[in-house]
């Protein structure tokens, strides 16, 4: 079946001319989509952006935030216009207002396929519309990624504290009656880090604490935070759970299997525990 051509869906009235197609990537801190799903004005902030160039010199900007899994995959991310322009560079030098007379019900909702060339983000829609097609239409808003199940997290502390912020109900609801062993992980250098979740504090709980504090009040993540700096931290950083049992499990076999992966996983002797 040939795919739907994405100028099927584009409102009456505006030429493709009026706009720059705004095709939001990681920014090498946030990822687009977790913005978008999560902090509309951090998002409307993203499309206000300017570089060195006047990229946004049309009247509306059609903006796209990048999938995480796929790269030829975005979500619309609605139809601004362009209100005021100055020539600061690297600021939020556009004043922009989001048109949800154009398309409104599709933001969030409406998955764009796109292959994208060359590493110009700011497109004329003209340029790119003949290979943009529509992939899906979602029955509700994205809300950022599902729940995987506590045997499949492996996800960045940015991550986290996209679902945190968003107080998923599907994370909350599968994390935080729980007791556990987790580790975090240092993706570029492999170092690790093991803790637990145990008493009155189930790994939701515990995990809300490092989307907030970065470190979680421990003194090796403490420590990694002052030397890689933040954007590293949140980037680079990755949890998973270990083991975990229900709140009726004692806290000693949960801190002896704590200890059990501190001793596997070298965390004191190669990695960031210091106890």
């Amino acid at each position: 079946m040939d795919a739907i051509q994405l100028t099927a869906l584009l409102p009456a009235g505006p030429s493709p001319t009026d706009f720059k197609v705004h095709f939001a990537v990681w920014n090498g801190v946030r990822h687009p989509i977790d913005v978008l799903a999560t902090d509309q004005e951090e998002w409307q902030g993203w499309n206000s952006w300017r570089s060195v160039k006047d990229d946004f010199n049309r009247e509306l900007i059609f903006s796209v935030a990048q999938d995480k899994h796929d790269p030829t995959l975005w979500l619309f991310g609605g139809i601004w216009q362009v209100l005021e322009r100055r020539p600061e560079p690297h600021a939020r030098s556009y004043t922009v207002a989001l048109r949800e007379d154009l398309m409104g019900p599709f933001i969030r909702r409406l998955y764009i396929r796109h292959r994208r060339t060359g590493r110009n983000i700011r497109r004329t829609m003209e340029s790119v519309l003949p290979t943009m097609t529509v992939s899906s239409i979602l029955e509700e808003p994205f809300a950022g990624d599902p729940f995987p199940g506590h045997d499949r997290i492996n996800h960045s502390l940015a991550d986290l504290q996209a679902v945190v912020a968003q107080s998923r109900a599907d994370w909350r609801i599968a994390l935080e009656s729980m007791k556990g062993v987790y580790v975090i992980h240092d993706k570029e250098t492999g170092q690790r880090y093991v803790g637990s979740a145990y008493g009155d504090t189930g790994v939701w709980q515990r995990w809300s604490t490092y989307a907030a504090t970065l470190h979680g009040g421990n003194v090796g993540l403490k420590e990694l935070v002052d030397e890689k700096g933040e954007e590293y931290y949140r980037t680079n950083m990755r949890f998973a759970l270990l083991e975990y049992w229900s709140m009726r499990t004692d806290d000693d076999h949960v801190q002896e299997r704590e200890s059990y992966w501190k001793d596997v996983l070298h965390a004191r002797s190669l990695g960031h525990n210091k106890n």
